[in-house]
This record gives structure tokens, sequence and C-alpha cells, in this order.
């Protein structure tokens, strides 16, 4: 496949037959989306495979599109059910969830994701931008890096338009990323106030080089950012401690619940 990509459509069931797969041309492209579910809505994608090719692009590193390269695209979409897809090697990210970039006010909603294997992309496994009633399952994101922040999953806003409600992570394994599950919420505070709902379940993480669990960068600056984010039952193999109400956390934000924490060394 060049960079062009694939769109899916409003109502397509797109099945990967077992051991078919979808890897990337040689080329020089920093932004690209090799599945794209753009303003769709009831999407069923099974069994995918994705290649990014990352050590055959050759578009530099340093580039300000360096981290743009996604495996699947899901913008302003609707009903959209993704099942054992694997992203390898993506010059940004696995999975990437955000608004439609037609119509600003069209959220991603009613996502699910189950069994997704994200393993040597540069930037992130997932980026979850914004979104309504998304439930993530079983997630394995590991050996993320290349740059920043290169987390298993990445839950950050990108403006005062997005959404973070709803939001369930359940029995996701984050493995040897430079952060497991990062919630950074910087540019969430704005005119429109925001309820912040995110549940984390069942987080195993192992060998995080900087954290198992990172919530970080909230200034309301007087907005109203209200909600949680929890982290519940969690198992941190030779990781190290979660990073949260750091000095850069808001304590009038959202309330950090970590509960049930197992640390095995």
């Amino acid at each position: 496949m060049d960079t062009q990509g694939l769109d899916l459509h409003s109502s397509t069931h797109l099945r990967f037959a077992d051991g078919a797969s979808i890897k990337l041309l040689p080329h020089d492209t920093p932004s690209y989306q090799m599945i794209r579910i753009w303003d769709a809505d009831n999407v069923l994608l099974e069994n995918a495979t994705l290649d990014g090719s990352k050590e055959l692009n050759a578009a530099p590193p340093e580039t300000h599109d360096g981290g743009y390269g996604m495996g699947i695209s899901i913008a302003g979409s609707t009903n959209v059910t993704i099942n054992s897809a694997t992203t390898i090697g993506c010059w940004g990210d696995g999975l990437y969830i955000a608004n439609s970039y037609e119509r600003a006010t069209r959220r991603s909603r009613n996502i699910v994701v189950r069994d997704h294997h994200a393993r040597a992309c540069r930037r992130q496994g997932v980026s979850l931008i914004s979104g309504m009633n998304v439930l993530i399952e079983r997630g394995v994101w590991e050996d993320i890096g290349g740059t920043a922040p290169s987390a298993g999953i990445d839950i950050e806003p990108n403006s005062n338009r997005d959404v973070l409600e709803d939001i369930r992570i359940v029995d996701p394994l984050t493995r040897r990323c430079s952060i497991g599950i990062l919630v950074y919420l910087a540019e969430l505070p704005g005119p429109k106030p925001k309820t912040v709902s995110i549940e984390i379940s069942g987080q195993r993480d192992e060998s995080s080089s900087d954290n198992a669990f990172s919530v970080s960068g909230l200034d309301t600056k007087g907005w109203t950012v209200k909600g949680s984010v929890t982290n519940v039952s969690p198992v941190w193999v030779n990781s190290r401690l979660a990073s949260v109400e750091s000095v850069d956390y808001d304590k009038r934000g959202p309330a950090i619940v970590v509960s049930g924490l197992r640390l095995i060394r």
C-alpha cells in the first residue's frame, strides 16, 4: 500500500482473512492514515494487520509532523467496532480517535476496540483525543518509542472543543513504553465547562521507563473542569510509580483515584 490509505465508509464491514496484512511501501511521508474511518456510522473492522514500515520511511524524524503516521484513524464517527487489530511500526500511533476534521462538533462516539495490539510504533500505541462512550478492552501496547510522549495509550485533548466522557479502558497491558498510560489535560480548559469521565481497570504495566501511569498538565485557569480519572486494581511490574497530582496538575480539576495497586519488583 502507498500512503494514500484506505477509507471505510458508513455501513462497512471489513474482515481480513487469516494471515492477510497491509504493509506500507517505502516512502518519505510523515503524515498518513493506513485506514481512515472519518465521519462514518456503523463500521466493523475485524482481524486487520497493518505494518507502517517505519524502517522504510525516509521522512526526517524531527519534522513538525513527525508523529502523525497512523495505522487506524477514527474521526467524527459513531458506532464503530474494531476487533483484533494489529498495528506495527507506525510512524506515529497505532490507533487515533478524535473529532471530525470537517465538522468540529461531530464527536467520535460509541466506539468499541477489543484485543488491539500495537507494537514498535514511534509515538503511541493509542491516542485518544476526544470521544464519548469509548470502550477499549484487552489492549496490548508494547515497545512504543521514538518520539514523545511514547505512551502505550495517551488520552490527550487538543482543545476545549474535545470531550472525554464515559471512557473505559479495561485490562490493558502496557509493556516497555516510556509511559504506560498517560492522561494529559493541558488543552482541555476553556469557555465550555467540561466533565471528564475516565475509568481504567486491570492495567498491567511491565517495565515502563518513566511512569506506569501519569496524570498531568492541567491548569484550569479558572475554567470548569470536573469529573474523575480512576485506575482500579493496577499491577505494575518493574515499573516506576505513578505521577499523579504533580506540581503541574491543578487540584481543582478531575479527581484522581488509584485503588488496589499491586507492585511487583
